[in-house]
């Protein structure tokens, strides 16, 4: 606490906050995500809706749009579904205490805990990535962070070590602590002042802990989207489905489990069984593209091809004129082609 009250220059926007809609709002964000990337999108959403009840007025498209970017769309969902919760049901109050906290969609152990703690100083422990290394080196604890013994033993010790008087300052300081000198690469022992108890330091096992027991392989998908243009106009629709990207826009996909070498001859073969279309012009082919996801590596391209007839079959999708495609909300993959494209 001396530490984080004297030495701890870390700085954000949502630090000290103790609006318990302004931290929850920021919990989602830090979701899968760097603080670097959220600090901007904290700061947009907190401008356009600076209370619960601005954001559960919200339109869908609106709140989509601005999360653009940010992934985890399931996030953004449950965003809206329990602002709009607590507009309606709660009448705009948050809930203050734990027990009611966690029961809000979207809302698990550690973001129930980080909002207990930081807005209402209620004694709960915070326990992420940074707190289990620091825990783990300190104490010299090789049980493996992401089994279900490790997970049950370092939330444990961590409610052992919280300051119960200050629990929201103390969860900050723990995780700055990880974040800035207990650092997963090149953590700077030397200045650290818990050096003197860290068994990892005396046993010299700093860089071998924390440990973890899986590996994830990636799911590798291949993407084609075809940008199918007619009269000004091109054809999307919004992702329903229960994966990647619900709820975004998307240009008509073709998802393969290989690899396809395209070219203008392949292109036209495609759009002639797929829609009996032959009189239709390939614009461009682009470049392969690569995104890497947590779980999933997706490579693609886009085919952009101007239609002199209109498919019949495709009543899932509409035409949006192309100077509106801007307003739509699109996945970080399809958005980096269309800003190269300058669409």
């Amino acid at each position: 606490m001396q530490w984080h009250k004297k030495i701890n220059k870390r700085k954000m926007p949502w630090k000290g906050e103790k609006d318990p809609y302004k931290v929850w709002l920021s919990e989602i964000i830090l979701q899968q995500t760097r603080v670097e990337q959220g600090w901007n999108y904290y700061e947009r959403f907190i401008e356009k809706y600076p209370t619960v009840q601005h954001l559960a007025k919200a339109k869908d498209e609106d709140v989509f749009k601005l999360w653009e970017g940010l992934g985890y769309y399931n996030r953004c969902k449950n965003l809206l579904f329990t602002a709009r919760f607590i507009s309606k049901e709660l009448k705009g109050k948050f809930p203050h205490n734990y027990d009611e906290i966690i029961l809000l969609k979207g809302i698990g152990p550690y973001t129930a805990a980080a909002i207990s703690s930081f807005a209402f100083n209620l004694p709960y422990a915070v326990v992420d990535g940074n707190v289990f290394r620091v825990l783990s080196r300190v104490f010299g604890i090789e049980t493996a962070t992401d089994s279900n013994r490790g997970k049950k033993e370092f939330t444990k010790l961590a409610d052992e070590v919280l300051d119960r008087k200050e629990a929201g300052a103390y969860n900050q300081a723990i995780m700055d602590f990880g974040a800035t000198v207990c650092k997963p690469v090149a953590p700077t022992c030397s200045n650290c002042i818990l050096q003197k108890i860290c068994v990892a330091f005396k046993e010299g096992k700093v860089n071998l802990l924390p440990f973890k027991e899986k590996v994830l392989q990636k799911k590798h998908r291949w993407f084609y989207y075809f940008l199918m243009e007619h009269d000004g106009k091109i054809l999307v629709h919004k992702r329903n489905q229960k994966d990647i990207w619900e709820n975004l826009f998307e240009f008509y996909l073709l998802e393969s489990s290989e690899q396809i070498k395209w070219n203008n001859e392949l292109a036209h073969q495609w759009l002639s069984q797929q829609f009996s279309l032959r009189d239709a012009d390939v614009v461009s082919i682009s470049a392969v593209l690569v995104q890497q996801l947590t779980h999933q590596k997706i490579t693609g391209q886009f085919i952009k091809m101007k239609l002199k007839k209109v498919p019949s079959s495709l009543q899932q999708y509409q035409w949006q004129p192309i100077k509106k495609l801007k307003w739509l909300a699109f996945p970080k993959f399809i958005n980096q082609f269309l800003e190269k494209e300058s669409i």
